[in-house]
């Protein structure tokens, strides 16, 4: 419904949503300086960042593991004792498909349905819409519940999802709308939705990170998503009801839950920034960032590309791995002087001076 309203009519996006918008395209923007500076640094924060989105997207829906038995669960091939310890690995198998893939695994609704079997593992409904209706129940701690939101019916939701994924590809096609306003509002649409029995609010975060890669958005690959929607939990639910209300009749209003998930994005890069600075490199890193950048070069190159490719290195670091390049054969300098080039030797190819 949130799609169809902005096919409807859409004519620009309210204050504050332009302020996200034009902070995460600044993030963006500094997102390859930051990873091109570092890049042994951001291995220790992707394997945190796997073992957080793990855990608490799965802790927001109330599943709760091991805590000394995490690591293992996550990075390792152990017997699984419980439902909640097959759940996690699920949830990591998800993550590394879209890690590993990214961009090229498209927004479809067999997406959809294979990130809610590998969530919810061997369960007889893992890939399958609801069968029966469900609405979104609140329970409080004295026993008491009410109803938060009355979801799709089960006989509806396959032709549901199925607009609401060909709208958001129609969409992003048309370009009318910001693509990161598409995103919040699909995921909003998604839960409304609600075509799981069980699983939904993980699979839209896995769909929120698949989303944020297909236009340039990696932060999740460092920081979890999910940790900081566990962590801003209360305003998640917060901004999602008020965002639902009216949402069957599209009398809704989409911007809160827009917003928060925007403003999460925005936490991420803030904090991607901060953590990748306090991060002590491994030894080595910058010997393998300029060995790696000369292996990219597709031509000849000078000391002046070298250290542009390598913010943060200084150029006697940079001449003693060309040296050391040099002497195992790997590169040969073709001049004298300031402005001298440089040339790699392809593999099993190797060239003579001159």
């Amino acid at each position: 419904m949130t799609l169809r309203l902005f096919s409807r009519s859409f004519e620009s996006v309210p204050t504050s949503t332009s302020w996200y918008l034009a902070d995460l395209g600044e993030a963006r923007g500094r997102q390859e300086l930051f990873t091109r500076q570092s890049p042994q640094r951001l291995k220790v924060l992707r394997e945190h960042a796997l073992i957080e989105s793990a855990v608490s997207s799965n802790r927001i829906e109330g599943v709760e593991v091991d805590q000394s038995r995490i690591a293992t669960i996550v990075f390792g091939k152990p017997l699984l004792r419980d439902r909640d310890e097959e759940e996690v690995r699920g949830y990591r198998q998800a993550l590394t498909m879209i890690h590993e893939q990214g961009s090229t695994v498209p927004i479809t609704e067999e997406t959809i349905l294979k990130l809610h079997r590998l969530t919810r593992g061997e369960i007889w409904d893992a890939g399958k819409y609801k069968e029966k209706d469900g609405d979104i129940i609140e329970k409080f701690p004295d026993g008491r519940s009410r109803v938060r939101f009355k979801t799709v019916p089960a006989a509806d939701t396959p032709n549901c999802i199925k607009e609401l994924v060909d709208r958001y590809d129609d969409a992003i096609k048309e370009r009318k709308v910001p693509p990161l306003v598409l995103l919040a509002a699909f995921n909003l649409d998604f839960l409304c939705i609600h075509p799981f029995r069980d699983g939904n609010g993980r699979v839209s975060r896995l769909l929120l990170l698949l989303q944020n890669y297909h236009m340039g958005f990696e932060v999740g690959r460092y920081i979890s998503l999910e940790r900081l929607i566990e962590q801003n939990k209360a305003r998640y639910y917060e901004t999602l009801e008020r965002s639902s209300q009216g949402w069957h009749e599209g009398k809704h209003h989409p911007w809160p839950y827009i917003n928060y998930l925007l403003s999460i994005f925005k936490i991420a890069y803030q904090e991607f920034e901060v953590r990748l600075g306090q991060i002590k490199p491994p030894r080595g890193a910058k010997t393998d960032l300029i060995e790696t950048t000369v292996k990219n070069f597709s031509a000849k190159f000078s000391l002046s590309d070298l250290e542009r490719a390598c913010p943060g290195v200084s150029r006697d670091m940079v001449r003693r791995v060309l040296r050391s390049l040099q002497a195992k054969g790997d590169v040969e300098c073709l001049g004298r002087g300031p402005g001298t080039l440089w040339r790699k030797h392809e593999k099993g190819n190797t060239l003579k001076k001159g």
